[in-house]
């Protein structure tokens, strides 16, 4: 069964800024310290990452996936669903930049499930962090800039 998690943070940067950083799949294993490696696989007509591939650390293993993405709420969110996946059933989520004040309220949901027969409370620890990891990764390095 898929667990569900929704986390918001506040980022001190503008919603395009924020928007930019978070679309640059490629770049993301500069900073988000569980992603190794990205491969933008497919491309929409305006040149975004339509459908990505990754490779990640989790649970001690390097975990490979693939994301579709849609950008039909561009450029308020854009929200992504698991293709295929070597431990996942399930990775479908939403990042959403709305105006909070001189910067930007983040909300990230996510929905995963993973193949792993593990308890639903390690499932939700370990999508709790992926959650809360991504935020604080996403903040660091928008704030830097």
């Amino acid at each position: 069964m898929a667990e569900q998690t929704t986390e918001r943070t506040h980022i001190d940067a503008p919603p395009s800024e924020v928007w930019s950083v978070a679309l640059d799949f490629e770049r993301y294993p500069e900073w988000a310290s569980d992603i190794k490696d990205v491969k933008i696989l497919e491309h929409d007509v305006e040149g975004r990452g339509s459908t990505v591939q990754y490779r990640a650390a989790a649970m001690g293993r390097s975990v490979s996936y693939v994301l579709r993405y849609d950008f039909t709420e561009a450029p308020r969110s854009f929200s992504w669903s698991l293709v295929e996946g070597d431990l996942l059933r399930r990775l479908d989520g939403t990042y959403r930049f709305d105006p909070d004040g001189e910067g930007t309220r983040v909300t990230y949901d996510l929905s995963a499930d993973l193949a792993l027969p593990l308890p639903g409370l390690v499932k939700r620890r370990a999508q709790a962090r992926i959650v809360g990891t991504a935020l604080k990764e996403l903040k660091r390095v928008v704030e830097r800039r």
